[in-house]
C-alpha cells in the first residue's frame, strides 16, 4: 500500500467541491501547470479534495503538513502560493483574518469555525482525493471492513452498531443497530438489498453531496459493513441526478474498489460478495420517502406506497432491504475502528456521535459544520457561525429543511438533539439550519416552504395534495393583505388534517413550518390581517414608501428612478409619492443618498 503523501515534502489541496463554482478548477489546473514548469512534480503534490466546509471563504487551499489556510484564491495568486513555499513564508494577503482581533490566522486548525468543530465523517474531506483511492487507504480506509470480515460475526457488528447508539441521519432518527437487526432477522433468504438515501432535497441542504464528493469510499465500505451484517449481497445508492459531480466521483471510487478487491465478488478473499449501483433519481423532493424511492429503483414513478410491513421485512422488490442515508454509513467505518463505548461517549444519551449541519442563511460564516450532538444552537450560530451578518438581530433558525420548524432566540440555548428540538416542534431533519434575521417575515417563510412541499408532493392522496394547495392559497392571501381572522383557525385546522391523514412523511410534515412560526411569531400573522402590515418589510403588497421631508434635498434622484411616476416635486424642494401610484419597487429607495426615502 503507498504511502502517496510521504513521497512529497509539501502537498497542495484545492478544494474541488462546492469551491468549483466560484473557480477553483482554473486554480487547480494552474498549480499543476506552474508546479510541473517549476520542476516540482517530485517535491510537491497538488491534488484535488472534497469540501473543506468553510464555503464563505472559497475557493480555499491548503498547504500541508504546515496546515497553512488560502482563503478566496484566485488563478492570478498562483506565482506567489508557489513562492511562498520556497521562502517557507505564507502569503499574507490571503490568509484568513479573525474579524474580532483583525489580525491573519495562518493555520486552519486555530480558525475558531474549524477548532470548534469534531469532525468524524468529515475528517477525511478537504484533505484526501476523492478520485484516489490510495488516498482513503492512507487514512486507514477499508480498515474496518476488514476487521469485521476477518473478525466479527453479522450478529457482532449488528450489536457493535446498537451499542454505539447511532441513530439515522436522514431525519427521521430510528436506531441503526435496531434496523439492521430487523434485516439479518428477516425470514425471508434468498435475496437482500442495501440502499443508501442521497436523495437530499432540502432548500439549503448539501451535507450528502459533500461527503460524497469529498469521500466516497466511506459510504463504500460502511454500505459493505451492512451488507454483511444483514446478509446482503447487491447494494444501490439513490443519488440526484442534480449531482453530477458526486455521480461522478461514485463511479470512480466503485470502480477502484473492485479493481482492489475491496468490492465486488470475494471481498479480500473472505467469501464474501457485495456489489454497488448507482441509481441516479430524477430531482422528485418525495423520493427521499423510503417507498417512493424504492418505487424508483424498480423502475415505476416515484410515488410512497402504504406500509404493510417494514422495509427491513418487505422491502426492493418484496425482499428485506437496509436502507439509511450517506451520513449514517460515513459513520460506520468510525465506529467499527474505534469502537461503539468510545462513539457513545460522543453526543448524549440518547443522541450519540457528532451532526454534520449545513449552515446557511444570515449567518456571518456558511459552511459545513460537524459538531457532537447537544451541542446548542447558541454555539453553532454564534460561536462557528460567527453571528449574523451586518450586525442584524436574530430572529430564529429554520431546522430541518421544509419538514422542519422555526426555533425562535428564547431557544437559543436549547441542546441540538432529536428530543429537544422535536419538542420545540422542529426537526433534526437531513441537517439543514437556516438562520433568519430581523429582515426575514416568518409568514413569508412559511409561505416559502408550502410552496416547495405543494410542488414536490407527488399528489397521490387527497390531504397533501389538496390540502397544500389550499393552506398555501391562504398564506398567500395573508401576505398580499387579503387576510382575515378566520384564516389564523382554517391554517391550524388543516394543519392537524393533513399531518394526521397523509400517506407519506412528506405530507405529514409538510405543516410544521406553518405551526412552528404560528406558534413562536403568532403577532406577525394578525399585523398582517388586522393592521395590514408587514413588520419586516417583505410583503410588497403591504409596505408604504413616503418620503421624509425634513432629509429630502429635491436632487430628483428618486424621481428619475421611479417606473410608475409615483414621485414628485420641485427641484431643490422636499419630493412627494403618490401612493395610488407607486408600484413599491423600492427603486427610490435605493437611488436616495440621503435616507429620505421611508419603508413602512
Amino acid at each position: 500500500m503507498k504511502n502517496l503523501a510521504g513521497k512529497y515534502k509539501k502537498i497542495i489541496c484545492v478544494c474541488s467541491g462546492g469551491c468549483t463554482s466560484s473557480g477553483s478548477g482554473k486554480v487547480l489546473a494552474g498549480l499543476q501547470a506552474a508546479a510541473a514548469e517549476k520542476g516540482l512534480a517530485g517535491k510537491v503534490l497538488v491534488r484535488p479534495v472534497g469540501c473543506h466546509g468553510f464555503c464563505q471563504q472559497g475557493p480555499i487551499v491548503t498547504v500541508e503538513p504546515e496546515k497553512i489556510f488560502y482563503t478566496r484564491v484566485t488563478e492570478a495568486d498562483v506565482p506567489d502560493i508557489l513562492e511562498a513555499l520556497e521562502t517557507n513564508r505564507p502569503v499574507e494577503r490571503l490568509l484568513y483574518v479573525d474579524p474580532t482581533s483583525g489580525k491573519p490566522v495562518v493555520t486552519y486548525d486555530q480558525i475558531p469555525f474549524y477548532s470548534r468543530q469534531q469532525k468524524l465523517v468529515l475528517e477525511k474531506c478537504g484533505c484526501i482525493n476523492p478520485e484516489n483511492i490510495e488516498d482513503y487507504l492512507d487514512q486507514g480506509g477499508y480498515k474496518a471492513l476488514k476487521k469485521v470480515l476477518s473478525t466479527m460475526t453479522p450478529q457482532e457488528v449488528v450489536d457493535e452498531v446498537k451499542n454505539s447508539g447511532l441513530r439515522g441521519r436522514g431525519g427521521a432518527g430510528f436506531p441503526t443497530g435496531i434496523k439492521w437487526q430487523g434485516a439479518l432477522s428477516a425470514k425471508i433468504k434468498d435475496k437482500r438489498y442495501v440502499i443508501c438515501n442521497a436523495d437530499e432535497g432540502d432548500p439549503g441542504a448539501f451535507m450528502d453531496r459533500s461527503v460524497l464528493e469529498g469521500d466516497p469510499h466511506s459510504v463504500l465500505e460502511g454500505m459493505a459493513i451492512c451488507g454483511f451484517a444483514t446478509g446482503s449481497h447487491e447494494g444501490y445508492i439513490y443519488v440526484r441526478a442534480e449531482y453530477p459531480l458526486a455521480i461522478k466521483r461514485l463511479k470512480i471510487a466503485i470502480a477502484q474498489a473492485e479493481e482492489y478487491g475491496l468490492l465486488g465478488d470475494n471481498i479480500l478473499n473472505s467469501g464474501f460478495n457485495f456489489h454497488i449501483k448507482i441509481k441516479a433519481g430524477a430531482g422528485a423532493f418525495v423520493c427521499g420517502e423510503g417507498t417512493a424511492l424504492m418505487a424508483s429503483i424498480e423502475g415505476s414513478r416515484g410515488m410512497p406506497r402504504f406500509k404493510t410491513a417494514r422495509s427491513t421485512e418487505k422491502g426492493l422488490w418484496g425482499k428485506p432491504t437496509t436502507l439509511n442515508n450517506v451520513e449514517t454509513f460515513a459513520n460506520i467505518p468510525v465506529i467499527i475502528n474505534k469502537g461503539s463505548r468510545w462513539y457513545s461517549s460522543i453526543g448524549t444519551e440518547k443522541s450519540t456521535g457528532t451532526k454534520i449541519f449545513s449552515l446557511t442563511g444570515k449567518v456571518v460564516n456558511t459552511g459545513l459544520v460537524e459538531v457532537p450532538m447537544g451541542v446548542t444552537l447558541r454555539r453553532i450560530i454564534f460561536d462557528i457561525g460567527g453571528g449574523i451578518q451586518n450586525n442584524k438581530k436574530f430572529k430564529a433558525v429554520q431546522a430541518g429543511g421544509p419538514s422542519g420548524g422555526c426555533i425562535p432566540a428564547d431557544y437559543l440555548d436549547l441542546p441540538v438533539d432529536y428530543d429537544s428540538l422535536d419538542e420545540v416542534g422542529a426537526m433534526m431533519g437531513s441537517g439543514g439550519l437556516v438562520v433568519l434575521d430581523e429582515t426575514t417575515c416568518m409568514v413569508d417563510l412559511a409561505r416559502f416552504f408550502l410552496k416547495f412541499t405543494q410542488q414536490e408532493s407527488c399528489g397521490k392522496c387527497t390531504p397533501c395534495r389538496e390540502g397544500t394547495k389550499r393552506m398555501l392559497e391562504i398564506l398567500t392571501r395573508i401576505c398580499e393583505g387579503k387576510g382575515t381572522p378566520k384564516d389564523i383557525d382554517d391554517l391550524e385546522r388543516l394543519s392537524r388534517v393533513i399531518s394526521s391523514t397523509s400517506l407519506c412523511g412528506l405530507g405529514k410534515s409538510a405543516p410544521n413550518p406553518v405551526l412552528s412560526t404560528l406558534k413562536y411569531f403568532r403577532s406577525e400573522y394578525e399585523a398582517h390581517i388586522n393592521d395590514k402590515r408587514c413588520p419586516a418589510g417583505v410583503c410588497s403588497n403591504l409596505l408604504v414608501y413616503t418620503i421624509d421631508a425634513a432629509k429630502c434635498t429635491g436632487c430628483g434622484a428618486c424621481a428619475r428612478a421611479c417606473p410608475a411616476g409615483a414621485i414628485s416635486g420641485e427641484k431643490k424642494q422636499p419630493h412627494a409619492i403618490d401612493a395610488g401610484l407607486c408600484i413599491k419597487c423600492g427603486s427610490c429607495l435605493q437611488k436616495c443618498k440621503f435616507g429620505a426615502v421611508v419603508k413602512k
